[in-house]
Formats: structure tokens, sequence, C-alpha cells
């Protein structure tokens, strides 16, 4: 099957909408109420279907801004026609609702597979080249192996019919599943490494740049599992490099 990439069409943002000063809507809220206005369901499982396919998997990641980690992707393939209430991009729901809609997937898909790339990996070959990497290794992984791929705006070097689909976790049941399934995962790995790394409160924030992260780094540096090639990292202050007052 051919690789495809699908964009959607134009939404029309109807939800109260925050202002600046000056009155003007700001991107974030534009972009958050257009995501709010897709509709995550089965139209591209479908549409592959209609064209030949029978083992659809979905498949997204999660970490790529952030400044500590690995970046997380996972493959997911559901049965035909499944229908999962709640399900939509995982970073519109709260942990609470990511976890049980996990438990929810993991019980009805007929395979679910996840892949990590280290920080290592992501300073040598960039974050986009590593994230292809996570998603083409989660997707051989898969116990089933899929005759199409739906994926969350990328194509992957795999030898399988690919549809790249913009805004695809808000749009695709199957990109969603993989994207909570991706989420919880790495969001449990944050938690278990905020125990070796207390400093940087991990827990909290699952290492991207809050300012509470920023102003650790400033404070204690890097440690081994910062992403060095990303610039709030590069520019922190190593605590061999300051003064001692």
């Amino acid at each position: 099957m051919p690789r495809v990439t699908h964009v959607p069409d134009t939404f029309s943002l109807e939800a109260p909408e925050a202002q600046d000063e000056a009155g003007q809507v700001s991107a974030a809220t534009r972009k958050l109420q257009m995501l709010r206005s897709l509709v995550c369901g089965n139209k591209y499982e479908k549409a592959a279907r209609a064209q030949g396919a029978l083992c659809i998997a979905g498949v997204d990641e999660v970490g790529r801004g952030a400044l500590f980690g690995p970046v997380v992707a996972a493959a997911v393939i559901l049965p035909p026609d499944t229908r999962v209430r709640g399900l939509r991009d995982s970073k519109q729901l709260t942990r609470e609702e990511r976890e049980r809609l996990a438990c929810v997937i993991e019980h009805r898909a007929q395979a679910i597979a996840v892949s990590e790339v280290d920080v290592e990996t992501i300073d040598r070959v960039n974050i986009y080249q590593a994230t292809r990497l996570a998603m083409a290794a989660a997707v051989r992984k898969l116990a089933v192996a899929p005759d199409h791929l739906l994926i969350d705006a990328m194509l992957l070097e795999v030898d399988c019919g690919q549809t790249s689909i913009v805004y695809g976790d808000s749009l695709s049941i199957s990109i969603a599943a993989a994207s909570v399934i991706a989420k919880v995962h790495r969001d449990r790995l944050m938690c278990e490494l905020d125990h070796v790394y207390p400093q940087y409160g991990l827990a909290s924030h699952k290492g991207y740049g809050t300012p509470e992260h920023l102003a650790a780094l400033e404070q204690y540096g890097p440690c081994p599992l910062h992403r060095k090639s990303y610039r709030p990292v590069a520019q922190a202050s190593l605590p061999w490099d300051k003064t001692n007052s």
C-alpha cells in the first residue's frame, strides 16, 4: 500500500478563547481549541482496510520536547471497529484518565509494543531521527506483524504501508491508543528516576523544561540523563564550574 500523508481539514474554534492584553488569542490557545474540536475515531482504520489492510498498527511517541530521559514510542494493534470511550491524545487527558485507558487498551489490544531510545542516541542523531528509530523499533517488536501503519505526522523506514496523519493522536483511535501507552510508560519511568535524581523534581514535570526543572538545572547542573544537545541543558552551568562561596 502507498505511503500517504493526511492533513486534517480546517476546524472552527467555537469555544471561549483566552486573550492577551491586546485582546489577541494566543497561538497556544488557538491550537488547544483546534485539537479539542477534532474527533478521534476509526475513519483512518476503515480507509486502510478498504484498501486491503488486514492488520493495522497505530504508532506514536512521547518525550520529544523533554530535556531529560529517553524518547518513548508505542505501537498498538486494535481489533477492527474497536471503540474506547474517552480515548484521545494523551496530552489532553488527566493522569487518572490515562491510567484507566491504558488498562482498557492493554485488555483489548491484539498486540502492544513499547521502545525507548536513550539520551546518548538522541544527542548523537538528533531528536527527530531518534523518534523515528523508537517508532520503527516499537513496530518491529509487535508480536503480530502489521501490514499498515497509522503514524502521527511521520513516516518510518519500515517495509509496510503507512499513513502519516497530522494531529493523528487526536484523529485516529489506534494512534491515540499508542499515545496513551507511550505516555503512561514514560511517566512511570520518570517517577522511578525521580528516586535516583530527586533534586530535579522529575515526578512532577516528567523531564520537561518547567521553571522548576530549569531552576534545578541552574543549581545542580545536568546529570547523565539530561539531553546535552538541548539548549537549556547545554547552557546550564555544571556544579564544578561554579565558584564556591
